[in-house]
């Protein structure tokens, strides 16, 4: 059993806050003041240490509401799909119990309908499946497996690796094949081989009782569930399915995530923080972690994309939102709640940015403009 705030010395990397970052906090002020998101969490680091952390705000914009501290616990919406849905299909490349090359429906029989047979595994992690991006399931759907029936019976969006549309539905049936391969539910399996090894105490799906006080809310659900969500997923989809999928459910916070970059940034290798000593251990090896995080070159049509992760995106009408200091050679996440990692190889830098910007409603997409300025800002401070 999980227990909130275990000090485990051996994990926790070295802090230095040698460098002046007001600036930095003035930006995110600035989006708090700007109603951009009520509270929010940075932390930023290297392959070793904690470089700056710092948490701003409230959980929502009531005065009378908790203050953001560095324990404080978001929903992390689509990050999910990196931290957990990504990293449990590469330890399962990683160990040969599946091919990345192999078809969804040699573990998805039902899948084998309306055109979708040629769709493999990479194909969901690169999303050019052919999968429309989105279905409003709450508007049909009352299980998982209303949901999971949805998917299998729908038709391709547009042909099959002839261009890349990010999808909800890749993820589902990336975490979906995760438990048919191994036969656990897919939060048992990423909790034991994924946030257990990492020491990620405050990283789980469906929340306990006891992290209530500790979780900012998103938004008030006037769309289907009419209540303040706070400590329950925000996503229609993974809520259905019980709350646990592999496009959201994940709940984290910024200490928690860098426990888990900082590992990617090391290729894998990190230090066990439940043995005796520092014993530092492989995670995955470190070829697959390269493979995983390096923008995929092999296509014909303009791709960004990683296997699973976000790389360093041309901007489009909305600036880069990592920023236009990262290098090409940067991968990470954004999630629809408000927040994002993102992580420069060539920097040596991990930057981890949380809100809840959604709260008290999801209108707001002010945090589009306070992202890149703090990426940007993170790499003159740091001077990488």
């Amino acid at each position: 059993m999980k227990y909130f705030l275990t000090v485990i010395i051996l994990l926790i990397p070295l802090i230095s806050f040698s460098q002046d970052f007001s600036e930095l906090d003035s930006i995110i002020q600035s989006g708090i003041e700007n109603k951009y998101y009520p509270g929010a969490q940075i932390l930023i680091g290297d392959n070793n240490n904690i470089i700056y952390e710092k948490s701003y705000g409230r959980f929502t914009y009531d005065t009378d509401s908790p203050e953001v501290t560095n324990y404080t616990i978001y929903d992390l919406a689509s990050v999910t799909k990196v931290i957990a849905t990504t990293t449990a299909v590469m330890i399962l490349a990683d160990i040969g119990k599946i091919d990345l090359n192999d078809p969804v429906i040699k573990y998805i029989p039902e899948f084998d309908n309306n055109g979708k047979n040629t769709i493999s595994i990479l194909n969901l992690l690169l999303h050019n499946s052919g999968l429309k991006a989105w279905i409003p399931f709450y508007k049909t759907c009352k299980t998982k497996e209303d949901v999971m029936n949805t998917i299998y019976n729908i038709g391709l969006d547009y042909p099959t690796d002839t261009r890349c549309v990010y999808s909800d539905l890749n993820a589902i049936l990336l975490g979906e094949i995760v438990e048919r391969v191994t036969k656990l539910s897919f939060s048992k399996y990423c909790d034991s081989l994924i946030f257990y090894p990492l020491g990620m105490e405050n990283t789980f799906f469906n929340p306990d009782k006891q992290y209530k006080n500790f979780i900012a809310p998103t938004e008030y659900d006037n769309y289907w569930r009419g209540r303040l969500l706070k400590g329950e997923v925000h996503d229609e989809a993974a809520s259905l399915m019980g709350g646990v999928s592999g496009n959201a459910g994940l709940f984290s916070n910024a200490k928690d995530l860098y426990q888990f970059m900082r590992m990617i940034l090391n290729n894998g290798f990190y230090y066990n923080p439940y043995t005796r000593g520092l014993k530092e251990e492989n995670f995955c090896r470190s070829s697959v972690i390269k493979i995983f995080t390096k923008r995929f070159t092999e296509l014909s049509y303009n791709n960004i994309r990683a296997l699973g992760w976000e790389t360093k995106p041309e901007p489009t009408k909305y600036r880069t939102q990592c920023g236009e200091l990262f290098s090409e050679n940067s991968f990470g996440h954004t999630g629809y709640t408000g927040t994002s990692v993102w992580c420069d190889r060539d920097r040596n830098l991990i930057v981890i940015f949380l809100t809840n910007r959604i709260n008290p409603a999801r209108g707001n997409e002010g945090i589009r403009l306070i992202r890149p300025e703090v990426h940007n800002t993170a790499v003159r401070l740091t001077n990488r």
